[in-house]
């Protein structure tokens, strides 16, 4: 801004001054003139640019908050206003002789100056507020397999079940598919499908005999262990809603789905979809079969008409799912990543959490084996955040759950539970923050995906205990991995949860460390040099992403970066990002 320029905006503001001063009692003015709802309103009252203020009130475009001492530098001038007026009322009115003029001719420039710099800022926001729209409508969510057959998929008589896929504490997970589909009809007939015998099954160790081993199983099914939820539909839908939050739209729209699940105001919330997140394609209640390995491995669970001693009931909740190869836990098992890969691995992680943090809702049960992991191309693991049992998605509470006894489950593995929540204890008004609980748990992941033991989990005297580790005691990741993402990790695993970063603004550090090196490298980096580098990788990126029919896995983090771009956030991220590298 030139000078003339400022010197002209600073005349006109102090003269502004000189007239509300000398003024008679009446309306109130801002600044020059009347304060009307609106984006100016809103930043003096410190409320976040963009939101309305009523139900009925019209959205504003999103602008830039002033920063902490510009804010106070306004807030000061109501006091500093009342001294000048009783100083200078008499000589203003008069005719305001050189000191006066000098004295209202600095404190107008100075607040030109302020404008100016709210002013850029608010052509950054409005930038990032392009981009952004434009990138949330070409993020590309996961296909649904079942999406052509919209009324079928909702009874287990229509799966062809194979080999047992995993199994937890509260479900086991079975590969499957639809032998109606036309690839498949020819497969069908080889392993001679019998229909209304009930579900179809592949007997274990009969499947290289009777089925082609190009045999696809594109679906999991996911069975429900029910013990204490009864046997109506109604009673299993409500005891395990926490398994539906991730549902899509039509993935209760079957007969038990529309007819008998009604949410109530309170119940939990359903999750919009996301990359990096799982997404449950059909949902439906049917009687317990005996599937292959059953007897073995899970006998007690079973119904008696299947298992004698069994103490499950006779129908329980079904899940459909994308089959995924492999877990997170089994993909490091067979290999190491390197640090950047490891990075792109993480940062997934925290665009997962990110979204549920925007959603309200909190996993409370982040560890590698609710991870699972598909391949692209190239061979770059996707990671996808699964198995929500033990979430919390309570639309009365949200993020903010009440403490008032031990009887409150506070989430499902303790090993990595973040300190605020282990270490809470119950009370009348007692209430645990899960904002930042999710974001802590991806910071402890982290060791195992750059190849470390997890040291929250038992493994020697190197164990640490989330109720009360210091943080000098964390181990350090290796000098390969870079200054940037060490830092990072430390800094998701403070104690204190003000301390620690949000998973967007983390999120916002790995992606400026990966791919915006070269703008971070400039000495006096200003908005528009920001701004433009985020327009080069918007072009860069819708250009990779039409060139391939399937974006690989870093195209795919960089339009989930600028589909969430936040003004506010990535200057945070930038800063931080600063004061680890001025570090000595």
């Amino acid at each position: 801004m030139a000078v003339r320029q400022a010197l002209g905006r600073g005349l006109q503001l102090g003269r502004a001054l000189l007239l509300r001063f000398t003024a008679k009692p009446g309306p109130v003015y801002g600044w020059g003139r009347p304060e009307r709802p609106g984006p100016a309103a809103a930043w003096g009252r410190g409320e976040r640019p963009g939101q309305a203020a009523g139900p009925g009130a019209e959205p504003h475009r999103l602008g830039l908050g002033l920063p902490d001492r510009y804010r106070f530098f306004r807030q000061s001038v109501a006091g500093l206003a009342a001294r000048l007026q009783r100083q200078f009322v008499v000589r203003a009115r008069g005719g305001a002789g050189p000191c006066g003029r000098a004295v209202f001719l600095a404190f107008g420039l100075g607040l030109g100056l302020v404008e100016e710099k709210q002013a850029e800022g608010r052509r950054a926001a409005s930038a990032c507020q392009e981009i952004q729209a434009i990138f949330t409508q070409k993020n590309k969510l996961p296909s649904d397999p079942l999406d052509t057959r919209r009324w079928q998929g909702f009874q287990l008589e229509e799966y062809l079940i194979g080999q047992s896929i995993g199994k937890g504490c509260s479900a086991a997970v079975y590969e499957a598919t639809v032998p109606v589909l036309p690839q498949n009809l020819e497969v069908a007939k080889n392993i001679g499908l019998l229909p209304g015998r009930g579900p179809d099954t592949i007997p274990r160790g009969e499947e290289a005999t009777r089925a082609p081993r190009a045999l696809a199983f594109p679906l999991a099914i996911k069975m429900m262990w029910n013990i204490s939820a009864g046997s109506s539909s109604e009673a299993i839908l409500n005891k395990m809603s926490q398994e539906l939050v991730p549902a899509s739209r039509t993935a209760l729209s079957g007969e038990y789905g529309a007819v008998t699940y009604r949410k109530s105001q309170g119940g939990p919330k359903q999750l919009a979809p996301h990359p990096n997140i799982i997404r449950v394609f059909r949902a439906f209640t049917s009687s317990v079969p005996l599937l292959p390995g059953a007897l073995v491995d899970y006998p007690d669970v079973l119904p008696p008409r299947l298992h004698p001693e069994g103490l499950g009931h006779a129908r329980t909740l079904f899940l459909v799912m994308k089959n995924y190869p492999c877990t997170l836990r089994q993909y490091l098992g067979e290999n190491r990543p390197s640090p950047r890969l490891a990075a792109v691995m993480t940062l997934q992680l925290l665009e997962g959490v990110d979204h549920l943090v925007q959603q309200g809702v909190a996993h409370r049960d982040l560890k590698s084996d609710n991870i699972l992991v598909e391949l692209d191309a190239d061979g770059c693991p996707w990671l996808v955040i699964t198995d929500f049992g033990c979430c919390l998605a309570d639309k009365r509470v949200g993020l903010q759950l009440p403490f008032t006894s031990w009887y409150v489950d506070r989430g499902g593995n303790g090993c990595l539970m973040a300190p605020e929540v282990s270490t809470a204890c119950p009370g009348p008004r007692a209430v645990i923050d899960y904002s930042k609980a999710d974001a802590w748990a991806v910071g402890a992941l982290a060791y195992e995906i750059f190849g470390l033991p997890n040291p929250f989990y038992g493994q020697g005297g190197a164990h640490l205990e989330s109720r009360s580790y210091q943080e000098a005691q964390l181990p350090a990741l290796p000098e390969l991995v870079p200054l940037d993402v060490r830092q990072l990790v430390k800094s998701l695993l403070q104690r204190e949860a003000s301390k620690r970063p949000s998973a967007r603004v983390a999120a916002n550090v790995l992606h400026l460390s990966l791919w915006g090196e070269h703008t971070l490298a400039l000495k006096n980096l200003k908005l528009d040099k920001m701004i433009g580098w985020l327009l080069q990788q918007s072009a860069a990126t819708l250009l990779a992403d039409r060139l391939t029919e399937k974006s690989c896995v870093e195209t795919k983090m960089k339009m989930l970066f600028l589909a969430n771009l936040e003004y506010e956030a990535l200057c945070q991220a930038a800063l931080l990002l600063y004061s680890w590298r001025a570090a000595p």
